[in-house]
């Protein structure tokens, strides 16, 4: 079953979505096991260049027990969670004239789903810690990588993890930004965001702007 997208929110675009994730990896990882819906928080690389939207590459702990009870003839969903704010209705123009108007939140959503592959090799798990870490790392002043951490340690680590790998079969965005309210509500809540000491806020403002 797919989200409730209505088709003003919705966003496609690969390129919208690939930089979606890549500036916030952390997912909610949701699968279906023997006893139920299990959820973990594992960032997630995105590797576009396989299979129709690419490929979602992670790991998590060994001792999990979500990647040992998945149900493979069921997809496993990946959900990455971009800027997101409460808006006031106190912030719609048109409150004024007719008093019409209630609570909601804007919000950035990506979905994947798709099989879920996990995955022991030792190379594999290395390269996917190293990937991470470069992604994360990069523009700091003194970067940490891992051969900076002893060989013995690293390999203890790798041991107690296993990767997943998840190819996307389906992948679609929510960009819910008071597309559905009129133009001078969407200005004036433009303006009540940039307002609040928030970088959060001005961000969902700045992505209104894009969207308005």
């Amino acid at each position: 079953m797919n989200m409730y997208n209505p088709s003003h929110f919705r966003e496609r675009r690969p390129e919208v979505l690939r930089a979606a994730i890549a500036q916030h990896p952390l997912a909610t990882l949701v699968t279906l096991g023997e006893h139920g819906l299990c959820t973990s928080h594992i960032p997630l690389l995105h590797d576009p260049g396989s299979a129709p939207h690419g490929i979602l590459r992670g790991h998590m702990a060994r001792s999990n027990p979500q990647w040992s009870t998945v149900q493979q003839h069921v997809s496993a969903l990946a959900i990455f969670r971009g800027p997101q704010h409460y808006i006031s209705p106190a912030w719609y123009p048109s409150k004024q004239e007719h008093g019409k108007g209630v609570p909601t939140w804007n919000y950035v959503l990506v979905e994947a789903a798709g099989p879920l592959r996990v995955i022991e090799d030792p190379a594999w798990l290395l390269e996917n810690v190293r990937t991470l870490t470069t992604s994360q790392e990069q523009g700091r002043a003194m970067p940490w990588s891992v051969e900076d951490a002893p060989a013995d340690f690293i390999a203890s680590l790798l041991r107690a993890i296993v990767g997943v790998e998840i190819v996307i079969e389906r992948l679609e965005g929510k960009w819910k930004m008071s597309q559905n309210r009129p133009a001078q509500d969407r200005a004036g809540v433009i303006e009540a965001l940039t307002d609040l000491d928030s970088d959060e806020a001005r961000e969902v403002a700045e992505l209104m702007r894009e969207r308005s």
